[in-house]
């Protein structure tokens, strides 16, 4: 999803409090639910339960506002990208998504998943215990340091 703030009516301007997020979901899901004699509209309502999962908490309203383009700064917020597009530039964009994320923060999780995998192969050798270890760090790493990159142009 890429506008929450939109879905939901709400301004990103980095003011709103829980029950401001709590209201325009209520509005939202009261006019759109599934339940509704007249059927509602599903796929708004998904749209909405989706953007206020994400939005309920303070934690969640900075993640998603990380990834709102400042004025100006030539992103375009709209429309999807052609894959031909999004694959001859993927490997000169993922660069600027780093410098321009939060990087000190990706760098931060990557030593930790590269340490926890170490203590690991360390501590028992390479046995399946190591390799599960392993594997749950690098999928703790793919899982959380999208978070640091910036949002796509």
């Amino acid at each position: 999803m890429s506008r929450p703030f939109e879905v939901l009516g709400l301004s990103d301007d980095g003011e709103l409090s829980d029950d401001d997020v709590r209201s325009a979901w209520r509005r939202i899901a009261a006019a759109t639910h599934p339940d509704r004699a007249d059927g509602g509209d599903p796929a708004a309502f998904a749209a909405a339960a989706a953007a206020y999962t994400l939005l309920r908490t303070a934690a969640g309203r900075r993640e998603a506002l990380a990834d709102v383009p400042a004025p100006g700064d030539g992103r375009v917020r709209s429309g999807p990208v052609p894959r031909t597009i999004r694959l001859a530039s993927a490997a000169a964009t993922a660069g600027w998504r780093i410098r321009h994320g939060r990087p000190a923060r990706l760098a931060f999780r990557l030593l930790a998943a590269g340490a926890a995998a170490a203590i690991a192969i360390l501590a028992v050798g390479w046995q399946p215990a190591s390799a599960a270890v392993t594997t749950g760090a690098l999928t703790w790493l793919a899982l959380t340091g999208r978070h640091d990159l910036a949002a796509r142009g």
